[in-house]
C-alpha cells in the first residue's frame, strides 16, 4: 500500500508538472497536446515499474493499420485509457463528458479533440458521437472506443454494446480488438495496484463492411478469447509475487 500511494503522488504530481509545462499547448496547438497526454502516459508507466513492481507488455503492434482506424479496447481501468497515447500516433478517446470538467485532465481532453458522450443519453447522443468521430476519423486520427462502455473487472461476463457496430458502420475504416488483464494488477476502484506483468495485445482488425451480427460476434469472440490466456497469465505473474486476484465475479 505504501509503495501505491507513492506511485499515486507520482501520477498527480506529474500531471500536474507536464500540465503545466505543456499548458501553452491548450493555445496553440493541439499536437502538442496529445505529446503532453503522452509523455503523461509514458511516466505513468515508468512509474507503474519503479514504484509497484508492473511491467508493461504491448504485444501485436504489427497489426496496426496505418490510417484512421476504431482502436475497440477492454475497459478495466485507467492505465488501459492511457496506454492508447503510447500506442497511436493521434488517438480520439470516446469518453464521458463528466470527464472535461476535471481541472488539468479535462482542459487537455477538450483541447486535444476527444469525443465526450452522455453515457445515459439517447439515439441523439449516439448521432453526436459518430458525427464528431467522423469527423477525428477524416482528420486521419484513431478513434478509441471501449465496447462495453464502461469497467468491467478480469473475469467478468462480457457485456458488449451496440454503439461500436454504429460507429463501425458509419466510419468505414478497420476496426481493431484490443485486449488486456490490467484490471488484475491496477483496480477498476482503489489504489492499491500489485505487482506483476500488464499485457497489451492488439489484435489482427476486422475488415469493412460486415454485417452487425457478424461484426458482434466476431469482435466479441475476438477479445473474450485472447482475455482469457492473458487472465491466467496475469493469476501467475501475481502468484509469483505472493499475490492472488480475489475481485472476479461469481
Amino acid at each position: 500500500m505504501i509503495r501505491s500511494c507513492l506511485f499515486v503522488l507520482w501520477a498527480v504530481g506529474s500531471m500536474l508538472g507536464l500540465g503545466l509545462f505543456f499548458m501553452p499547448a491548450i493555445l496553440f496547438s493541439r499536437r502538442w497536446v496529445i505529446s503532453g497526454i503522452r509523455w503523461w502516459a509514458k511516466g505513468l508507466r515508468w512509474g507503474t515499474k519503479f514504484f509497484v513492481g508492473i511491467d508493461t507488455d504491448i504485444r501485436g503492434m504489427e497489426n496496426l493499420p496505418s490510417g484512421p482506424l476504431i482502436y475497440a479496447s477492454k475497459h478495466q481501468c485507467m492505465y488501459d485509457t492511457l496506454l492508447p497515447f503510447i500506442i497511436l500516433s493521434d488517438p480520439a478517446v470516446i469518453l464521458k463528458k463528466e470527464l472535461l470538467w476535471y481541472p488539468v485532465f479535462g482542459w487537455y481532453a477538450y483541447r486535444g479533440g476527444m469525443i465526450p458522450i452522455d453515457r445515459a443519453g439517447n439515439m441523439k447522443t449516439l448521432k453526436a458521437m459518430i458525427r464528431k468521430a467522423r469527423q477525428r476519423a477524416e482528420e486521419g486520427r484513431q478513434i478509441i472506443i471501449y465496447p462495453e462502455g464502461t469497467r468491467r473487472k478480469p473475469g467478468a461476463e462480457a457485456d458488449y454494446k451496440i454503439g461500436v457496430f454504429a460507429l463501425y458502420n458509419d466510419l468505414q475504416v478497420p476496426c481493431v480488438p484490443v485486449a488486456t488483464n490490467a484490471g488484475l494488477f491496477w483496480p477498476g476502484k482503489g489504489i492499491r495496484l500489485k505487482p506483476g506483468r500488464v499485457v497489451i495485445e492488439i489484435l489482427e482488425p476486422l475488415p469493412i463492411g460486415l454485417k452487425r451480427g457478424d461484426f458482434m460476434d466476431r469482435l466479441e469472440t475476438s477479445i473474450e478469447t485472447a482475455c482469457r490466456p492473458l487472465f491466467d497469465e496475469g493469476l501467475a505473474a501475481l502468484a509469483e509475487h505472493g499475490h492472488t486476484y480475489q475481485d472476479a465475479p461469481s
